[in-house]
């Protein structure tokens, strides 16, 4: 039983079963955890008809202190909830309860991504980027020294014998470009792409690749850190990710017109892209890809 004092506050989670992964890094992982699990009764200042709604929906992991139990981080992926949905309202709820309760929250939007075929990825990911933030490389290096390689610039040997980023998540997607353009389904090998950070909202990545000369099979992927940090910066992250997406799709059988974007819109989204700068963490740095 839940004793007053203690409602409101996050609920410790060994004794759960559902892990998805061995311990890792120190964490354990959990699948399909719903709010209620997370958090010992109504927190304050949420409505009972808030917790009520908000304590029955589920995120799809749940990353846990191995040795305590105590949630890190939820973490939710698929399709953004579209504005004034109900979708979008459960968010919210969920959002205002994880906050009030300090619980961190990843979202990841993307109308491919899935957590059954690449949550667990996605999950090692983060853990094993935060492990390595966390040995404070950065802080090790002397003034005269270069700087610090991040998580996701370490250099190793790629599949097919290449070196290159081992901790690039869409280099299978790269791979699968080149594959696809030898076989002659696209126009061009190369997987293109961007990312920026909205000032009041999420991080963003763009990815693409040329079908025909004149469309393209386009990816965007949104990546949210409420109180938390991936280890790796989101805004990359989240192009890479659109990568990976790209990848998925490259996968399926059609790449016929009704999913292609003509590439003279494309450039024109990136055009009204560059346009908005000014609302943009660190500006725009594509500006080369606005031209056609």
């Amino acid at each position: 039983m839940t004793s007053s004092d203690d409602r409101g506050g996050l609920r410790a989670m060994p004794a759960l079963g559902g892990q998805v992964m061995p311990t890792r890094a120190g964490h354990r992982v959990y699948a399909s955890r719903r709010l209620s699990d997370l958090v010992q009764g109504r927190p304050a200042g949420v409505t009972g008809s808030q917790w009520s709604s908000a304590s029955r929906a589920a995120f799809d992991f749940v990353v846990c202190a191995a040795d305590t139990g105590r949630p890190i981080v939820a973490v939710e992926i698929g399709p953004v909830a579209p504005a004034g949905s109900a979708q979008q309202r459960d968010e919210r709820l969920k959002d205002a309860v994880s906050g009030a309760v300090g619980l961190p929250v990843l979202r990841i939007g993307s109308p491919t991504l899935r957590p059954a075929e690449h949550g667990r990825r996605l999950v090692e990911y983060v853990i094993d980027a935060r492990a390595y933030a966390a040995t404070g490389v950065a802080a090790t290096a002397g003034v005269d020294e270069p700087a610090p390689v991040g998580f996701r610039d370490i250099l190793g040997r790629l599949p097919g014998g290449r070196t290159g980023p081992v901790n690039d998540l869409g280099a299978l997607a790269r791979a699968a470009a080149v594959e696809a353009y030898v076989a002659r389904r696209l126009a061009d090998p190369i997987v293109r792409g961007l990312h920026v950070r909205w000032a009041d909202g999420p991080a963003q990545g763009w990815s693409w690749v040329q079908v025909r000369p004149d469309a393209c099979l386009v990816e965007r992927v949104s990546v949210t850190e409420h109180r938390f940090s991936c280890g790796v910066d989101g805004a990359r992250l989240a192009e890479d990710l659109a990568a990976v997406a790209v990848g998925e799709r490259l996968r399926a059988a059609d790449l016929g017109d009704s999913h292609l974007l003509p590439r003279a819109d494309l450039t024109a989204d990136i055009v009204a892209l560059s346009q908005r700068r000014d609302e943009l963490v660190g500006g725009f740095a594509f500006d080369h890809l606005c031209a056609d």
